[in-house]
């Protein structure tokens, strides 16, 4: 598929998205956090809640109106910390639409920014063009 057309199944996401998020995180079969998982480090239903409603900074990708696929950005670190999509819709094009809409975001405040892939591991710097 081409990028723009993959452009019409990714828009912002909301507070309404939250279980969508949780479920597609869930899914994932590298760097996989279960829910209990997830809580245990502090990303909860109100810790995504109140992000998702001080500044629009996740995206969410679907097909036939199911949720696929997530990007989540951190304005204050210069970050994307986040950017998970359903095993079986891997290598489609979702994730690299998902990461332009991240990476646009953050290039309105920053030049150079964070792509988190994991904690432990890697942080690598994307530059502006």
């Amino acid at each position: 598929m081409e990028n723009h057309y993959l452009e019409q199944y990714v828009r912002l996401a909301n507070v309404n998205d939250i279980a969508s998020l949780f479920a597609i995180r869930t899914s994932v079969k590298e760097n996989h956090l279960s829910k209990k998982q997830l809580i245990d480090k502090g990303i909860t239903l109100d810790a995504l809640r109140d992000i998702l409603f001080a500044l629009p900074c996740a995206w969410i990708s679907e097909m036939a109106g199911n949720p696929i696929g997530f990007s989540m950005a951190d304005m204050e670190q210069g970050s994307i910390f986040a950017l998970f999509v359903r095993p079986e819709f891997a290598g489609r094009g979702f994730g690299k639409i998902l990461l332009t809409k991240a990476e646009t975001f953050l290039f309105q405040q920053y030049k150079k920014i964070w792509l988190t892939t994991d904690a432990a591991i890697t942080t690598d710097t994307i530059d502006q063009f």
